[in-house]
């Protein structure tokens, strides 16, 4: 072995041995709501609790649960009085925001339909629905079926929020829509190869009333595509959604150019007759791994038997896409023939499951029926687990930026010694420039002369521009009166400004920094101060007697 050999080889090594050391958690907030509760939670990932948002009494979380951008709860809830039964039945979605305010409660649920399960929330801000919607004995037996039973079928509907309590449909998919059966040609759905048709759903197999038992709906906004799971069926199946409602009901239209038809599904061959093995035993939790994660693209199933009738999984497939369609050897399966990656679970559920692939290729995983919760990195080694008190179906994890939003410049007010910043949720203290360890309460009690500031702080990485500066001298009274004779003008400026309301120049100098609070520049104090060679844009203009800020302004410079 070479020398160069030799050290790859202990580089190689290295990284298979120890990596998991250098493995760290992704996001600051993991977010969860039990079922059957009317609370939800975010923690930190200490485990700490850090929010609590509390619902209306009477609505209990049904299902799953999400924040939207901005500390917005979307959740799926438990209606009393639904005509339908069975679990987990819905019938009415609800977004409530940072301070437990309602700001939307809309029930979709009547004798002919209910929602259950998952919901979905899409980027233009409307929401997808998974509902069933009953069908007679005698439209079941019309359709080809070979049960005369009442069942129920999914479909999907798109709402669009339009008041406190009211939303409109803008979009629906119906599986009745898109069946085969091949038992009597006399009736609608008949088709004579089953295995020919995989775009179409088989009435005659598992047959049942709650025949589908759609459990989870995402949403793939490059494709313009959704993806739903069955329970009951143990598929995953892919729509088109770039059609409309009338498209969607056909054959024909949209990006695929194959309306609402089935573009791919996977799971278990012999749903279409197909020859291959079933890898899904129970799936939930349908959904795409997201862009700019590893595996982007691929869709994700948690399979509740996937191990064993004891040992959970979650499963990746990469599907064969061709633009908006998947690509199929008539006749045979979807490829491919088993799952692209597995990750076993530490433990099984029987009933909902999740999980969530983060940018750093670590997965979030949520086993429902032991309420735990675990991240594992790439190498399934775990690095953050919660036992809950309860079930959810699926937590999630999210960055501070994404659910406080940028943190704005705080203010600074004081009281003798004592700084109070602006922002309540998060801050980081400077002096002369310089963070101060351990600062990071909403108030900081000033020990000793200097100007001091303050970033306001939303999780590990997401921060304001400093705020302006306030000057504290050793006894803590302050120079902010000097302020009221002091004036830098014009402003804005181009370049040129001008200092007046100074009397004494001794020791007296200006520091500049850019809108984000870093430093440029220190200069001795002249009145008439040029600024050209900075480009347009803000900046703070500091005004200093020895280690003392007198004032801080902040500048805007517009270059001709």
């Amino acid at each position: 072995m070479t020398i160069t050999n030799f050290k790859l080889f202990l580089i190689s090594t290295f990284i298979l041995q120890f990596g998991n050391l250098f493995s760290q958690q992704w996001g600051e907030y993991t977010f969860y709501s039990l079922k059957g509760t009317n609370t939800a939670v975010l923690l930190d990932t200490n485990g700490t609790l850090f929010k609590t948002w509390t619902f209306p009494t009477a609505d209990k979380t049904g299902y799953s649960s999400y924040v939207l951008q901005g500390g917005i709860v979307l959740r799926a809830v438990a209606r009393a009085g639904n005509s339908f039964n069975g679990g987990p039945i819905c019938g009415q979605v609800q977004k409530v925001d940072w301070n437990n305010n309602v700001l939307w409660n809309f029930v979709y649920s009547t004798t002919t339909y209910c929602t259950h399960h998952d919901i979905c929330p899409m980027p233009n801000g409307n929401v997808l629905l998974i509902s069933y919607e009953s069908k007679t004995a005698a439209e079941v037996t019309a359709a080809g079926s070979t049960s005369s039973i009442i069942m129920w079928p999914d479909k999907i509907v798109e709402v669009k929020p339009t008041g406190l309590n009211t939303a409109d449909v803008v979009w629906e998919w119906h599986a009745w829509d898109h069946l085969s059966q091949n038992v009597d040609a006399a009736k609608s759905n008949y088709q004579t190869s089953i295995v020919n048709h995989p775009e179409l759903l088989n009435i005659n197999y598992k047959t049942t009333k709650d025949w589908m038992h759609v459990n989870g709906v995402s949403y793939n906004a490059e494709l313009d595509q959704i993806a739903i799971s069955s329970h009951n069926l143990n598929e995953i199946y892919i729509i088109d959604h770039s059609t409309t409602t009338t498209q969607a009901a056909s054959h024909n239209g949209g990006n695929s150019g194959k309306g609402g038809d089935i573009l791919y599904r996977w799971g278990n061959p012999a749903a279409y007759g197909a020859s291959g093995t079933a890898v899904f035993n129970v799936v939930h939790d349908a959904h795409w791994i997201p862009k700019g994660c590893p595996r982007e693209g691929y869709i994700v199933g948690f399979n509740n038997n996937g191990v064993s009738t004891t040992k959970s999984a979650v499963d990746f497939v990469n599907p064969p896409r061709n633009g908006y369609n998947y690509d199929i050897t008539l006749g045979s399966a979807y490829l491919p023939s088993t799952y692209s990656k597995r990750y076993p679970c530490n433990g099984y559920t029987s009933n909902e499951g999740g999980s969530q692939q983060m940018p750093n290729g670590n997965v979030l995983i949520t086993i429902a029926l032991s309420g735990n919760v675990y991240e594992i990195d790439s190498n399934g080694n775990t690095l953050w687990s919660k036992t809950l008190t309860g079930s959810t179906a699926k937590a999630f994890r999210y960055t501070g930026c994404y659910v406080l939003g940028i943190p704005a410049v705080p203010t600074i007010t004081q009281n003798g010694n004592v700084l109070t910043s602006s922002n309540t949720v998060g801050n980081q203290w400077y002096l002369n420039g310089s963070s101060i360890s351990g600062a990071t309460a909403q108030t900081y009690t000033a020990t000793q002369n200097g100007s001091y500031q303050v970033k306001g702080i939303h999780g590990a990485s997401c921060e304001s521009a400093l705020s302006a500066a306030i000057a504290v001298n050793a006894s803590g009274i302050t120079k902010e009166n000097v302020a009221s004779s002091i004036r830098i003008y014009p402003n804005p400026s181009n370049g040129i400004v001008q200092i007046a309301g100074i009397e004494n120049n001794e020791n007296i100098s200006i520091t500049i920094h850019d809108a984000l609070g870093k430093f440029l520049f220190k200069t001795p104090f002249n009145n008439d101060l040029n600024l050209s060679i900075l480009e347009s844009g803000f900046y703070y203009i500091t005004i200093r007697n020895n280690e003392l800020d007198l004032i801080t302004q902040k500048v805007s410079i517009i270059k001709p």
